[in-house]
């Protein structure tokens, strides 16, 4: 399979992170890509395709802090990794903040997605890495193109960060096939967390599907997105479709919501699919807790493939190091099977 992948995603480098009430290593590290590496190989320098997708999509104001943050933390007096530690929980909106604690809180949503000097680099090259897959797959030179993002994308939304992820690289895909006239889009999330980022930059979009299936947000993380409930709203209503799962999910129930998203989008009529394929559903992950198997990420793959559609994957989660190249090598071959 074509896989788009550039070594500036390796310069998001932070250190620790703030989790559970300690600090920890940076789960989402450099050596996640060195882990699929050995499985797949680096594939092709993505083309440099410049900002306009990243701004179809995302908040000029935000994308001009994400540029900035790391120097305006140094600027400030600081040393290492930029962390917020105040997020407004009500009244978010648009305010002139000179602070930069103030603007980490403003654009970001949680203590465990840290912006280091290289997190803009990496988030921008990842970026172009998808929409590089997105050109052969447009164009019909190839079926599916695999986007070896990193940082991950889908926690993403229009003027936010968090969950490890600073621009939402499924969605700027989405959207740009919409815009060359290849919908109905739809984007289907197999990331073991809910892809609240994507979601929210879609609720309200009759243009594009958005198909999850994740860990019910009452155990897990990111707790207020992602319920059942949440359907899409306005001209998007009815274009969300979230399946929670219980933590211990086995291949046979994630089977059955498997096959009811790929009928939900079938239903929706999509020409164009966008999967979130994140591989911390992996019974081993060390921060997911799900009980699937490397051969059932070829079955996912497999299942995905029988829907016929062009599609464009694009990396999101998964953390047991030396397991996720096998994971992604696995799930890739169903999706050629």
């Amino acid at each position: 399979m074509l896989t788009f992948y550039s070594d500036h995603q390796s310069a998001h480098a932070p250190l620790r992170e703030l989790n559970n009430g300690e600090w920890m290593d940076f789960a989402e590290s450099p050596a996640r890509l060195a882990s699929i590496h050995a499985s797949i190989g680096t594939g092709e320098a993505p083309r440099d395709h410049g900002m306009a997708p990243i701004e179809a999509v995302h908040d000029s104001e935000y994308l001009s802090f994400l540029k900035a943050a790391h120097d305006e933390w140094l600027a400030a007096g600081r040393e290492g990794d930029a962390i917020g530690y105040a997020f407004p929980v009500c009244g978010r909106r648009r305010l002139s903040l000179d602070r930069i604690d103030a603007k980490l809180g403003a654009f970001g949503f949680d203590a465990a997605s840290p912006i280091s000097s290289g997190t803009w680099q990496a988030a921008y090259w990842g970026a172009q890495s998808a929409m590089s897959a997105l050109e052969p797959v447009a164009t019909g030179r190839a079926r599916h193109a695999f986007a070896l993002c990193r940082p991950p994308g889908h926690h993403s939304g229009r003027d936010y960060y968090g969950g490890y992820c600073y621009l939402n690289n499924a969605a700027i895909v989405a959207r740009a096939a919409v815009d060359r006239g290849l919908g109905p889009v739809a984007i289907l999330d197999v990331d073991y967390h809910h892809g609240n980022g994507t979601q929210d930059i879609f609720y309200k979009d009759a243009d594009v599907f958005f198909a999850s299936i994740h860990a019910d947000p009452a155990s897990d993380y990111p707790y207020f997105w992602g319920h059942g409930d949440e359907t899409g709203e306005g001209a998007g209503e009815g274009t969300t479709f979230n399946q929670p799962l219980p933590r211990g999910t086995t291949w046979e129930t994630y089977e059955a919501a498997l096959d009811r998203a790929l009928e939900a989008i079938a239903k929706f009529g999509a020409r164009f699919l966008v999967v979130s394929y994140g591989a911390d559903t992996f019974e081993q992950d060390p921060i997911s807790h799900f009980s699937l198997t490397t051969p059932d990420m070829e079955r996912i793959g497999a299942r995905i493939a029988q829907a016929d559609l062009p599609a464009v994957i694009v990396m999101e989660g998964g953390y047991r190091i030396d397991a996720l190249g096998h994971n992604v090598a696995a799930f890739l071959a169903g999706i050629e099977s």
